[in-house]
């Protein structure tokens, strides 16, 4: 074995996950690891004979890559060239006996499938909020120049923009359905000042109109990982848990003792959260003075 190669986006919260992917993996293996960030103009043609020029040569045993809308375009295609298959939207890698498995989820979360990665070298994308962010580490531009590509470079794909991202917050509450009602979210909104969090909800939260769609938690909405995810009246739907099951600390308040949130919940208080929310708050701005 030689390496493990991390190809990483400029600007990318992601891609400092990869990065940090990358370093476990590679003192698992006991490779070097070595971070590329491509910067030709984009075309899947171009960037997949890059790559494919850069891996051969150096020989990586392991490639990693963000799971971003530019890679699901070419990396398939680089992996083919290899005749290799992408395991792709990973949580979790480990390694036993020198043999790395990939855990990606099914059915929107419901099960965790663990992927064998059999032969040389491995492609994987890694899902947001599955790794903690590594500290910015030196990065290279090693690729050559590539011939005629079938494509014109075009402008780069943007996400639609949003006023907040929640993947870089560190305290999240995040409300649903338990609410009732649009005018009780003034109790969500006290906790969340109160903690210095931002507010995030679950998907009927955002349909009904409740809160900006940019707010959504979960297979439709954004995927988060904060140090600390406050549930309010959330029942764990496994379309909202796919989005936040990667929080450092989650606690629940839910009446219902049975809610699958408590499944995954570190901490949970079972109770109305009309009765346990002012109170809570209050608590935390009485310990803050």
């Amino acid at each position: 074995m030689s390496g493990v190669l991390a190809v990483i986006e400029t600007g990318q919260k992601i891609s400092l996950e990869t990065i940090a992917a990358a370093l476990e993996l590679g003192a698992a293996l006991g490779l070097p690891v070595h971070v590329v960030e491509p910067r030709l103009p984009y075309t899947a043609d171009g960037f997949t004979e890059a790559l494919e020029n850069l891996i051969r040569d150096g020989g990586y045993d392991v490639v990693l890559f963000p799971h971003t809308y530019q890679v699901r375009d070419y990396a398939p295609k680089l992996a083919t060239r290899f005749d290799r298959a992408l395991i792709s939207d990973v949580i979790r890698l480990r390694v036993d006996a020198g043999v790395v498995f990939a855990t990606r989820q099914l059915f929107q979360g419901k099960l965790n499938a663990e992927i064998e990665a059999l032969g040389r070298p491995i492609f994987v994308s890694l899902q947001a909020g599955s790794y903690e962010a590594a500290a910015p580490t030196a990065v290279t531009d090693e690729l050559g120049p590539v011939g005629s590509s079938r494509q014109l470079p075009e402008e780069k794909f943007r996400e639609a923009a949003r006023a907040v991202d929640l993947s870089a917050a560190p305290i999240i509450v995040s409300v649903g359905r338990g609410i009732k009602e649009k005018e009780n979210l003034g109790l969500i909104e006290d906790l969340a000042k109160a903690l210095g969090a931002e507010i995030a909800a679950s998907r009927p939260i955002c349909d009904n109109g409740w809160l900006p769609m940019e707010r959504q938690v979960g297979s439709s909405g954004q995927t988060v990982a904060p140090k600390l995810y406050l549930a309010v009246g959330l029942s764990g739907a496994i379309q909202h848990l796919v989005g936040m099951k990667g929080s450092k600390t989650i606690v629940a308040i839910n009446k219902d003792p049975n809610a699958p949130i408590f499944e995954v919940a570190d901490y949970g208080i079972c109770g109305d959260l009309f009765d346990v929310v002012p109170e809570l708050t209050k608590a935390i701005l009485a310990a803050k003075g």
